[in-house]
């Protein structure tokens, strides 16, 4: 029963979330995200209410340099956003700027109902995203080290806590924590030449940030422990033969191949009942760690909330009507 209430929308929450953020580690997030926000119309009917939300790196922010941007596509593309990684001189490694700009807009898209899918992807050649810094984190004692590491676990946990589905379009080197990234999203792609792994026991370390944990419910623990022990890189084609990446594809003269994949298949879901994504989201989310039983509760609670939506009655007319629906997210 006490894992069923986290599911049930309490007026806190709503209070925490329209708020916008907490702040853990020095950096804000937002508390709730599991549901959009609900209000009431005149029909006494649940609805959802679209909160627009600017890009907060189209200019550099408290004097820094920007590491990570916001990218909203407009057009056919509408609730398409893209996360754009580009620490080049660094290639988009995971220090301290970087990480603290990622935490930012991953909080800025928890409480944005109008984002229906997020792409993160690199705007640095031949690179996702190359792991840790290891000249700052050379720099840090014990203890700081130990506490950036638990802070960055804690990114990629509100990562992959986005009640939207993510991609990630990995479309070269995405190594140790960079892999942990992508493996934070919901869908990746990759490029025939990319290099995936997770190479920390090759620095005499161990997957810190979810990678222990999250790899082996992608390939499964036999393959998964073999290669954590061995820090082994695979290609795109040999990771989407182990299931690592949803679409391998051959890489092209603009070195985006990945992201392209990964376009398309987001404009694959893009036309979907946008509540409806984010309750299957959610119900396969918190289903695959409990016994099946408690799945099935889960399951129910997710499509009830479903049921009141203007969406579904849409997507029931437009069948009756032999046309496409027009979803509106309420």
């Amino acid at each position: 029963m006490a894992l069923l209430n986290r599911f049930v929308l309490k007026p806190s929450n709503i209070s925490r979330c329209l708020a916008g953020v907490r702040t853990e580690f020095g950096q804000a997030y937002c508390v709730f995200a599991a549901f959009p926000v609900r209000t009431e119309t005149r029909e006494n009917r649940p609805s959802f209410r679209f909160n627009h939300v600017r890009s907060l790196h189209s200019e550099a922010s408290h004097g820094k340099t920007v590491e990570v941007d916001l990218k909203r596509l407009d057009g056919e593309d509408t609730g398409l956003v893209e996360v754009q990684m580009c620490r080049e001189r660094a290639r988009n490694s995971l220090g301290r700027v970087f990480v603290a700009q990622m935490r930012e807009l991953v909080a800025t898209l928890h409480c944005d109902a109008a984002v229906r899918v997020v792409v993160f992807r690199s705007m640095v050649p031949g690179v996702f995203c190359a792991g840790a810094d290891l000249k700052e984190r050379a720099q840090m004692a014990n203890t700081e080290a130990e506490h950036f590491v638990h802070g960055l676990r804690s990114l990629m946990n509100e990562i992959a806590a986005l009640p939207m589905p993510t991609i990630a379009a990995v479309d070269g080197f995405a190594l140790g924590g960079g892999l942990e990234l992508a493996l934070a999203c919901d869908l990746r792609t990759a490029a025939h030449s990319a290099q995936m792994g997770l190479i920390e026991t090759t620095r005499g370390l161990l997957p810190g940030a979810g990678g222990s944990q999250r790899l082996p419910r992608a390939v499964g623990f036999s393959v998964a422990k073999e290669l954590i022990f061995t820090g082994r890189r695979l290609g795109g084609d040999q990771a989407h033969q182990l299931g690592l990446v949803n679409h391998a594809v051959q890489q092209n003269q603009a070195g985006d191949a990945a992201y392209r994949e990964a376009l398309s298949l987001a404009r694959e879901i893009l036309p979907q009942g946008p509540i409806a994504v984010r309750m299957a989201k959610e119900a396969m989310t918190r289903g695959i760690e409990v016994d099946i039983a408690t799945g099935m509760a889960i399951e129910g609670m997710c499509y009830a909330r479903v049921i009141p939506t203007r969406d579904r009655q849409e997507g029931m007319k437009a069948f009756i009507e032999k046309r496409k629906p027009k979803y509106i997210g309420e």
